[in-house]
């Protein structure tokens, strides 16, 4: 029988900034567990105006109040630890449900930041409002952006000879992936590096456009559902992703070509053991029918993911 558990953020069951495999769990879970985690976006420095109509979450400036901040604005809920997880295992991460926990948003152009940080030397800071009920952005020159909420960061505990690093830069653990095609209805599969694997997420985006250019998205405060299944000794090399008509694989690395080129390469293998076809049957399936999209362009390590229709697979 499996259970529903909650965790909402407060600086008991948040960490800001970091992950390291140091931080203890704030719950423990079975495999096939679901739990919704609540959670905030942004420092103070980012705060609006309540009297403008915005909405002020109570724990949110608790936190600022009293949390460390870490080398990164993410402030994620968590780490969840699945029971009976080890090294070498995989955590599939079922994204049942992602809802908006506020009625605004915030994107912030950092000077000398971003894919062109030449080009925008000042920084500036714009909240935006969310329309809730017709799930629309209310831009500031007039016109409604439709929104798609997804966890910019989701990830599980990196190996504890990494000790703590920071939450800006992906990597084999997943983290701040920033892919758009995480949203409900997705699910994510993670590599276990230590005893519980230790999964978070934060770093709520209302919406945002592959690359993530300026450097965020709308980025907002989120609850999201996850069903969480314990695969053992079948940890992949790099996240991998799926949505009810895609296969996604993910490459990072700090030069772009070569997030690619892992991508390409993680796509090839899944192909392999899905389908067991040849690796140039799969490399020639791949200039067919798959498409190769930036992620991010902005975490210091780029972000690459493959898209492969399963129908292009199995028919």
């Amino acid at each position: 029988m499996t259970t529903h558990h909650e965790i909402f953020p407060s600086p008991e069951t948040v960490h800001w900034g970091v992950f390291n495999a140091a931080i203890p769990p704030v719950l423990e879970i079975s495999s096939g567990d679901t739990v919704t985690l609540h959670a905030v976006s942004g420092g103070a420095d980012i705060m609006p105006n309540e009297a403008d109509g915005f909405e002020i979450l109570p724990e949110h400036p608790v936190i600022h109040e009293k949390v460390p901040r870490g080398p990164s604005g993410h402030i994620m809920t968590g780490p969840v630890a699945v029971k009976g997880a080890r090294a070498g295992d995989m955590l599939e991460i079922r994204i049942t449900d992602v809802q908006l926990r506020q009625n605004w948003g915030w994107n912030r152009i950092r000077a000398l930041a971003g894919t062109l940080p030449e080009d925008f030397p000042e920084t500036r800071l714009t909240h935006i409002k969310l329309d809730k009920d017709n799930m629309v952005a209310k831009l500031p020159w007039g016109v409604d952006l439709p929104l798609a909420p997804f966890f910019g960061v989701m990830g599980v505990a990196p190996p504890r000879e990494w000790g703590e690093i920071s939450s800006v830069i992906p990597r084999a653990h997943g983290g701040n992936l920033d892919n758009k095609e995480l949203g409900a209805g997705a699910t994510l599969f993670l590599p276990v590096f230590v005893d519980g694997g230790l999964f978070s997420a934060g770093d709520g985006h209302a919406v945002q456009g592959d690359g993530e250019v300026n450097g965020t998205a709308i980025e907002t405060c989120l609850s999201g559902t996850f069903e969480i299944i314990l695969h053992r000794n079948a940890a992949p090399t790099m996240p991998r992703a799926e949505t009810t008509e895609h296969y996604i694989t993910t490459g990072i690395d700090p030069v772009l070509d070569n997030a690619a080129k892992q991508a390409l390469r993680e796509m090839i293998g899944l192909i392999q053991e899905k389908a067991n076809l040849s690796k140039e049957d799969a490399y020639m399936l791949c200039s067919l029918a798959a498409d190769l999209r930036i992620s991010q362009t902005v975490n210091v390590h780029k972000g690459v993911h493959v898209m492969l229709k399963k129908s292009a697979l199995h028919g």
